[in-house]
């Protein structure tokens, strides 16, 4: 899939969730002509089951991935009310991940599970452990830029979970405001800005490294992958190839030497190595740091946690060198997946539809603030959403956005964030993290059995 057609077709979608009206037909309302393709596979009008059923489903511990996996339970069981969806808890980052690989591993698994699409997926093998959901009619309600995100082999094995993502600087607009600073479109306007609020006594950036939270450590390497992109157009295709490398592309190292910059010029909160991601979420919220390399997914956690806040969160992507080209990297949705092992794939199917529809996505708009468009024909946000969501949307809608490498690659080395938080804590520089990490990626792409990567 390349990029300019996913642009195209994510610039498609954010016209058309912002400029319809928010009211989405009910599921069992005839489509309209506009909204036929959208409603081909209906949601199911009758229970998926006569008998009692109980379905076990595993999300990672975020505040607003639980909410979200909640509410789809909840509206699916109201209509379904022989079906018990019990939502259980993983922890995120690494451990979380070793937790899935182990429990698909074992068989253990539950009967359905939320998870990651792009290459994190594809280390799951997922045409040899999830069921191929290629032929069920609902696959037809998604966009078609994200099925390939959820591919192997010519299966499809995941229905999109929450909205895409932006991915970049989450800002405080009130400090912004107070101290006359605009949003940076270079990485010398975003040094300068940090030093101004640096001397008004307020962290420039969050870092949140606690040990339940070390994924958060790498958005400044995979959020500035828009700028990789610009520099080096087939940076995607080299490096799936084993023909580009971090440590000798200079644009593909920047994000390590971001992270070693803020260490040295001391611009992170004083307790940053303890902080936990949904503390980082309140500092900013609170106007106690002014800026969060984040996605945008966590938008719905500070809006949750502080309601009255929440507006003055804005988004701009990681500048780059060069203010021409300034523009934000993308995340496709999670997904939620089913296990071969699960004793009811029938129900679980069936669920799966339910998620890939307008009333799914009605079940979400209900519970959780949305934080970007929705992969789902015909979804519709609503006309209260945040400032931060129409910040990723202009980008979209200006054409200045690129999907992250991991959703353009197979490779993400394992790695990544135990190496980013050693730069960000001073323990090595950028460039022994580029060569590490070439190190970690060229393990995986061995294992994934690429082309290439036999030496």
């Amino acid at each position: 899939m390349s990029t300019k057609r996913l642009n195209h077709q994510l610039v498609i979608l954010m016209v058309v969730i912002l400029t319809i009206s928010a009211c989405a037909p009910a599921a069992t309302q005839a489509p309209t002509a506009e909204a036929s393709a959208a409603t081909a596979a209906p949601v199911a009008t009758e229970p998926a089951a006569a008998e009692p059923v109980t379905l076990t489903y595993l999300v990672d511990d975020s505040e607003a991935n639980q909410a979200s996996a909640k509410a789809l339970a909840d509206a699916y069981t109201a209509l379904h009310p022989n079906v018990t969806i019990n939502v259980e808890s993983r922890p995120g980052g690494t451990e979380g991940d070793n937790i899935v690989k182990t429990r698909l591993a074992t068989g253990e698994m539950t009967d359905i599970f939320w998870y990651n699409s792009g290459s994190l997926l594809q280390a799951l093998n997922p045409s040899d452990t999830l069921i191929d959901l290629s032929n069920e009619p609902f696959i037809d309600n998604i966009v078609e830029s994200f099925l390939p995100t959820v591919s192997q082999n010519g299966g499809v094995f995941g229905v999109p979970s929450q909205t895409a993502m932006g991915g970049g600087i989450l800002y405080n607009k009130k400090i912004y405001a107070d101290l006359g600073l605009s949003v940076p479109t270079t990485w010398a306007e975003f040094e300068a800005n940090n030093e101004a609020i640096k001397a008004a006594g307020i962290a420039p950036l969050i870092a949140t490294y606690d040990g339940t939270s070390t994924w958060t450590s790498q958005l400044f390497v995979l959020a500035d992958y828009y700028n990789v992109e610009q520099a080096y157009p087939t940076f995607a295709a080299d490096y799936t190839a084993n023909k580009a490398k971090y440590a000798t592309i200079p644009e593909a190292n920047a994000g390590f030497d971001h992270l070693q910059e803020a260490f040295e010029k001391n611009w992170y909160q004083p307790d940053y190595a303890t902080t936990t991601f949904e503390q980082g979420l309140q500092l900013l919220a609170d106007g106690e740091g002014a800026h969060y390399p984040m996605l945008t997914f966590a938008l719905s956690t500070i809006a949750a946690n502080s309601p009255d806040k929440v507006n003055d969160i804005g988004f701009f992507a990681v500048p780059g060198m060069d203010a021409t080209k300034n523009g934000t990297t993308i995340w496709m949705p999670a997904a939620t997946y089913i296990p071969k092992t699960t004793k009811n794939p029938d129900v679980a199917k069936d669920f799966l539809g339910f998620i890939a529809s307008t009333a799914g996505v009605d079940a979400l708009n209900a519970a959780v603030a949305p934080t970007g468009p929705y992969v789902i024909k015909g979804a519709t946000l609503p006309d209260s959403v945040l400032p931060a969501v129409k910040d990723v949307a202009a980008y979209i809608e200006a054409g200045k956005s690129a999907p992250a490498l991991e959703f353009l690659s197979p490779i993400k080395g394992p790695s990544l964030e135990q190496i980013c938080i050693a730069v960000g804590t001073g323990q090595i520089n950028a460039a022994t993290a580029a060569t590490d990490y070439d190190e970690d990626v060229k393990k995986q792409a061995q294992q994934l059995g690429l082309p290439g990567w036999d030496n």
